[in-house]
């Protein structure tokens, strides 16, 4: 192991290189003994790169400093060679040469499902993503939810598995000896005891903005299927979604309104059919071709059927009434026009009601 954490600190050598060094070499310790003019006529390897490995011993103390971390914190190393490495992973060339772990989980057992989005969530966003994990943890029993612990979307996906008891995956870009962001903590401590943190990189590497991008590619390699919930039309998520759709990973995203920023992404993915668009988690079961658990009884009319107490207030002020004009909306419910404007249409576009000639809103149904 700890030549290939060795391996996996020279600079200008990723994953595919690495495995491609490994390959020539038999393994990752021959790497670091091979002479200068034999490592450079390996296929991408060249004089600079071939002067990066050879005499690097600097770079095996600190993998030991990093075995003797993870051993103290008792966390895990798990090398692309070894059978607890995720599969799914394993199946993308430029995955992890190893995959570092704070947490208990099989990643080989269950159906590993990501939801990743905007840090910018709005309550409709975080509507969704509950109830569409709710949904989806009654059916799909061994559901394990994977994202990314940012602000968010992310957040609100580990926690709705936690509060359903339901095993989340975070993936950081930064080592296990910290926490980005220092916010969640609390949380990644919870999601440790019943799923795991997961990251690619040694401790001391900070949060830094290119390796958001390369976590993306993890998170979409370890799952079934990438869901995407609000996301801007240039988001991180995307980035998620295009890895996900290159692994031959299930890709879904969930409609926003028409000239909503923070759904545009989304909007665009259904549109040039790299995303297939779903309502509900039912939808996701019945594209994944997964059989839901007989036992659980779910009763899913909608997806969106958490409402805010103002929103509760409109529709039982319609359903008294039949239908009612703009303004007798407004004399009734005593919401500042600009308000209730805003709820009916978030109403009409949840489903539940619908808006008639002349202003004229009705329950659907």
């Amino acid at each position: 192991m700890r030549y290939l954490i060795a391996l996996s600190m020279i600079k200008g050598i990723g994953p595919i290189l690495a495995k491609n060094l490994i390959a020539y070499l038999g393994n990752a310790e021959a790497v670091f003994t091979e002479k200068k003019q034999n490592l450079e006529k390996i296929p991408g390897i060249g004089t600079s790169i071939a002067q990066a490995i050879v005499g690097k011993t600097e770079l095996l103390t600190l993998a030991d400093k990093e075995l003797d971390f993870l051993d103290k914190n008792n966390f895990r190393a798990t090398a692309y060679t070894e059978k607890t490495y995720p599969y799914r992973l394993k199946e993308c060339a430029d995955a992890p040469v190893v995959l570092y772990s704070n947490g208990h989980i099989d990643f080989n057992k269950g159906r590993f499902i990501a939801f990743v989005g905007t840090r910018n969530i709005t309550d409709y966003g975080r509507s969704v993503c509950e109830t569409l994990i709710e949904d989806l943890v009654q059916q799909i029993p061994d559901a394990v939810i994977v994202s990314g612990l940012a602000y968010g979307i992310d957040i609100t996906a580990h926690k709705s598995a936690l509060k359903h008891q339901t095993p989340t995956i975070g993936v950081v870009a930064h080592g296990l000896d910290r926490l980005y962001p220092s916010a969640h903590t609390s949380i990644a401590a919870k999601m440790a005891t019943n799923g795991a943190i997961i990251t690619e990189y040694t401790t001391g590497t900070e949060p830094d903005k290119p390796n958001f991008v390369q976590r993306n590619r993890i998170i979409a390699g370890l799952c079934d299927a990438v869901v995407i919930i609000e996301s801007a039309i240039r988001g991180g998520s995307l980035l998620t979604a295009d890895a996900a759709n290159q692994y031959n990973r299930e890709v879904f995203a969930i409609p926003g309104r028409v000239g909503d920023s923070r759904s545009a992404g989304c909007n665009d993915l259904i549109r040039q059919n790299k995303a297939a668009l779903i309502e509900s988690s039912s939808d996701l079961i019945a594209a994944m071709g997964w059989q839901p658990d007989a036992s659980k009884h779910v009763t899913q009319p909608l997806l969106f059927s958490d409402l805010t107490d103002d929103e509760q207030e409109i529709i039982k002020i319609l359903r008294k009434h039949d239908s009612l004009q703009i303004n007798q909306l407004t004399n009734k419910t005593k919401l500042p026009i600009e308000r209730l404007f805003s709820l009916l249409i978030e109403l009409e576009f949840k489903g539940y009601i619908r808006c008639l000639p002349g202003s004229v809103y009705k329950v659907v149904g």
